[in-house]
């Protein structure tokens, strides 16, 4: 974390063509990893069908952060602000155990409510909502018989039991298709 140094709860990744990180310095996108100085890998194809499907934006996806939540794991209010491209829709995919998603509006300081989010859930945040404050206050027991694990799981590696995962794609750069540019 930029102020106290201290790391977050939520495990983080990415994909794609920039990766969002941040350490001491800050709060940045860059091309490769800060560790070992790979590039990043590609965004899942379904993800990309994905934020086609449901952004109603002409420039595709230059980030995918991927957020890994153990079941004590939370994320404060925060507003996603690090993007040259303002006006472009932030798409969030929830998959894992269901979680506890907090929203307000444009001021930290304005009221807020709670949604749960359920495995499979898409959430769209665009238009007037693209600044709003937002996060996860918890993550919450998953049903044991809709996510009892299976040998074709393919996140059965990937999540611990109550254990969430979050995919959050979005356009990063103002590009010719942009309809701001």
């Amino acid at each position: 974390m930029p102020r106290t140094g201290k790391p977050f709860s939520v495990r983080m990744t990415n994909a794609g063509p920039l990766g969002w990180v941040s350490d001491r310095d800050g709060y940045r996108y860059q091309p490769r990893h800060p560790e070992t100085g790979r590039p990043w890998p590609a965004i899942p194809p379904t993800a990309l069908a994905v934020w086609e499907a449901l952004a109603g934006w002409p420039a595709g996806p230059e980030a995918c952060l991927v957020n890994l939540y153990d079941p004590q794991a939370r994320m404060g209010l925060h507003q996603d602000r690090d993007e040259a491209e303002l006006d472009a829709p932030v798409l969030s995919l929830s998959l894992g155990a269901p979680a506890l998603f907090r929203f307000g509006g444009t001021r930290r300081e304005g009221p807020t409510r709670s949604v749960r989010l359920e495995a499979g859930d898409a959430l769209v945040i665009g238009g007037a909502s693209r600044l709003i404050f937002h996060g996860i206050d918890r993550v919450l027991p998953e049903d044991p018989d809709l996510f009892a694990p299976r040998p074709e799981s393919r996140f059965g590696d990937l999540l611990p039991p109550g254990g969430r995962c979050n995919l959050t794609l979005r356009r990063v750069t103002r590009s010719d298709a942009s309809p701001t540019a």
